[in-house]
C-alpha cells in the first residue's frame, strides 16, 4: 500500500488520534517509530504499513521521507527529536510538520528558514492545538488592530492530559517563563504575572506560562511584547512558584526519573469520552500606544481532538500543493481565518474590555 505521509511516533497517544483522523480522510500514513513492537501492534490495528527505525538511523529517516516527501512528527520531547527530522528533511526536499509546543523548538527551526527556502522545503513547527488556535487568534486580532505593540493570549483547556504532554512539562521544570519584550525572548520566573480575564464565563484568573506563542506569534503578527497564560488552579500555581526555588532539585535526575515513573503507572490520556465533554477556551488582547485595544475570544473542540484535526488537515493542504517554503507559522501558511474550517470552532470580537 503507498503511503501519502510519514507518521513518525505514530504510536503514542496522539500519534494514534492522529492515524485515525488520516484513515478518516482517506490518507494513508506510513507508521514509524524506534519502538518496533509497539509499531507492529499499531499497524496490525490500523492496517497501515509500518517501518522501525531510531531517528540516528539517517539512511532509514532519508529513505522513508525520499517515499512520502512529507512528515507529520508526533514523536516528542521534540526539543530531542526535532532537529534530527528538519535536517532529514532538508537533505531530501521533504516538507516537515509537527505538533510540539516548545519555545526553543520554534525558534531553532525559525532560524532554518534560508535553508528551507533554498531546499523548496515548508518546515511548520506547531500544527496542533499548539499553535493553531491560539496563533490563528494572533493574527485576527492584529488584523483587527494594525498599529498594536502588546498581545496578551490565554487558555483554558477542559479535559486532561497525556503522558507525553506531562513528560515536556516535567523535562522543563526547571526552566522558569518566558515572555517577549521588545522583540526579544525573556526569561522571567514560573508564574512570573497573574491577571484576570473572561473566556466568556465570567472572570477567571490566569497566569504566565512558557508556551509556544512566545515564538510564534512574534513571527506572525510581529509584535513585539507577547505574554501568554494559563488557567491554574491556586495549588499549581504555588507548586510553579516553588519551582522557582527548587529548579535544581527538580531537574536533577533522580526526581525526573521518579516523576516521569508516576507519569507513566497513569493513563496514556484523556479517554474518548472526557474527549468529546472537553473544550479549550481562548482569548487574546492586543493593545497599541495610542489606548488603542481590541480583545476576541474562541472556543475550539479538546485540544487532543483538535491537534488531529488540525495537523492531518496540514497534511492534506501539503499534498495538494498547499505548502509554502521556508518557516511557517499556521496563519502565516494558511491564514487568521483557518481556524473557522474546523467543525465545533467559534471565534466572537468582543469591545475593549478583558
Amino acid at each position: 500500500m503507498p503511503a501519502d505521509f510519514l507518521l513518525y511516533g505514530s504510536y503514542g497517544y496522539t500519534g494514534r488520534l492522529i492515524a485515525e483522523r488520516a484513515k478518516v480522510l482517506g490518507l494513508t500514513p506510513l507508521l514509524a517509530g524506534r519502538d518496533g513492537t509497539a509499531l507492529a501492534a499499531h499497524a496490525a490495528e490500523t492496517g497501515f504499513p509500518h517501518r522501525a527505525f531510531a531517528l540516528d538511523d539517517a539512511a532509514a529517516l532519508d529513505a522513508a521521507l525520499r517515499e512520502t516527501r512529507v512528515v507529520l512528527h508526533a514523536a516528542g520531547p521534540f526539543s530531542r527529536t526535532s532537529r534530527p527530522m528538519v535536517d532529514a528533511c532538508l537533505r531530501t526536499g521533504a516538507h516537515y510538520l509537527d505538533i510540539t509546543g516548545e519555545i526553543a523548538v520554534f525558534e531553532a527551526v525559525a532560524a532554518r528558514d534560508a535553508k528551507a527556502k533554498a531546499a523548496g522545503v515548508m518546515l511548520m513547527p506547531g500544527a496542533g492545538f499548539d499553535v493553531v488556535p491560539s496563533d490563528c487568534l494572533a493574527a485576527h486580532l492584529k488584523r483587527r488592530l494594525p498599529t498594536a505593540t502588546r498581545l496578551s493570549l490565554a487558555f483554558q483547556g477542559l479535559g486532561g492530559i497525556s503522558r507525553g504532554t506531562m513528560t515536556t512539562m516535567i523535562e522543563n521544570i526547571n526552566q522558569g517563563g518566558a515572555v517577549r519584550r521588545g522583540g526579544r525572548i525573556t526569561r522571567v520566573p514560573a508564574a512570573y504575572r497573574s491577571r484576570m480575564v473572561d473566556f466568556g464565563r465570567g472572570p477567571v484568573s490566569v497566569t504566565t506560562i512558557p508556551w509556544g506563542d512566545v515564538s510564534t506569534a512574534f513571527h506572525s503578527t510581529g509584535i513585539g511584547d507577547i505574554e501568554v497564560y494559563t488557567r491554574v488552579g491556586a495549588g499549581a500555581r504555588r507548586g510553579m512558584i516553588a519551582s522557582r526555588h527548587l529548579g535544581w532539585l527538580l531537574g536533577s535526575g533522580p526526581m525526573q526519573s521518579l516523576m516521569k515513573r508516576r507519569i507513566h503507572a497513569g493513563p496514556a490520556g484523556p479517554t474518548p469520552e472526557q474527549r468529546a465533554r472537553g473544550m479549550s477556551l481562548l482569548w487574546g488582547q492586543v493593545e497599541d500606544d495610542a489606548g488603542g485595544r481590541a480583545v476576541s475570544r474562541m472556543r475550539t473542540p479538546e485540544g487532543y481532538t483538535l491537534t488531529a484535526l488540525t495537523s492531518v488537515e496540514a497534511v492534506r493542504r501539503v499534498l495538494a500543493g498547499d505548502a509554502p517554503a521556508g518557516f511557517q507559522t499556521p496563519s502565516r501558511a494558511y491564514g487568521a481565518d483557518w481556524i473557522l474550517e474546523f467543525d465545533g470552532v467559534e471565534r466572537v470580537d468582543v469591545d475593549g474590555s478583558a
